[in-house]
């Protein structure tokens, strides 16, 4: 789960009647920087309500790429409420009503990160009087990449990433304490790799993974290592017994940061959840400490 600190990447609004502070912040263009501890997970009240709610989906104003995926994704696969493209100015004037909920992309930091280093959610949120948007009820919240990252990579991932978050708001109405203590570890399912074939992508490789010879020393099942475009061509065959890893990690310039490692299948079934600090000993990419989780 994200922590300390959280950045909403609303650009270019005009906050109306709010606060002066908040008013410059939004009319100026500039990100706003939170002392936050956790973003609160919603109530069990709260659950309820996002399955009468209308889900509008915030549209970023310096992402085309992000609104392409996010728009195609939610179009072909949510089922769950109706939902409603909007941008960001719409968003902060519906933002307060309870009877909507939100998919919207956040930017956010770890405590301890060298730099300051930030991430984009995308992240499920509930309607609420909260004064500041990182404290508005989370139903679930998915890293897709670096903050200000341009090679954007994650488009193959946001269908299943869009119909995960669908079944995590079910499994968090029965499941919620659980999930409390584990956040998407909770989802953690090493007995489900048997039999699958798992998609690696070969460039998001650790050095002591980066290879069939490597792998298969602790990992017994089948992988395939291959570009993301050709993850992307396997996908599009919407193919059964077949999981795939999404890796968020720092671009080559940068090295600095946490990366992320989650496993889909196509259907929105998550298996995999984990995060590290990226040191000069533990560098950047699905490792074999990975594989040996997930054997």
């Amino acid at each position: 789960m994200k922590k300390a600190i959280l950045i909403h990447s609303v650009t270019g609004l005009m906050a109306g009647v709010r606060l002066k502070s908040y008013i410059f912040i939004f009319a100026m263009a500039f990100f706003t920087v939170v002392t936050f501890a956790n973003p609160p997970m919603a109530s069990k009240q709260q659950i309820g309500m996002f399955k009468n709610s209308k889900t509008c989906i915030v549209l970023e104003s310096g992402s085309l790429s992000y609104n392409v995926y996010v728009k195609d994704a939610v179009q072909k696969y949510w089922k769950s409420t109706q939902f409603e493209f909007i941008d960001q100015q719409e968003f902060e004037k519906r933002r307060f009503d309870s009877r909507n909920s939100f998919l919207v992309l956040m930017k956010g930091a770890f405590d301890k990160d060298p730099g300051g280093v930030s991430y984009d959610y995308m992240s499920l949120v509930m309607g609420d009087s909260a004064y500041d948007v990182t404290n508005m009820p989370e139903l679930c919240s998915i890293p897709i990449s670096y903050s200000d990252d341009n090679n954007i990579d994650y488009g193959y991932a946001m269908p299943s990433i869009v119909k995960f978050m669908q079944k995590h708001v079910n499994t968090l109405d029965k499941k919620r304490f659980d999930i409390s203590l584990k956040g998407l570890k909770y989802y953690d399912n090493p007995a489900g790799f048997k039999g699958k074939v798992l998609l690696l992508n070969k460039d998001m490789m650790a050095p002591d993974a980066d290879s069939p010879e490597k792998i298969k020393t602790v990992y017994p099942y089948y992988v395939k290592l291959l570009t993301t475009a050709e993850i992307e061509a396997e996908l599009a065959k919407d193919p059964v017994n077949t999981l795939f890893n999404f890796h968020v990690g720092p671009t080559q310039s940068s090295g600095a940061g946490k990366c992320f490692e989650m496993i889909f299948d196509v259907e929105g079934n998550l298996y995999y959840y984990n995060y590290r600090k990226i040191t000069n000993d533990n560098v950047d990419g699905f490792n074999l400490k990975d594989f040996n989780q997930i054997k």
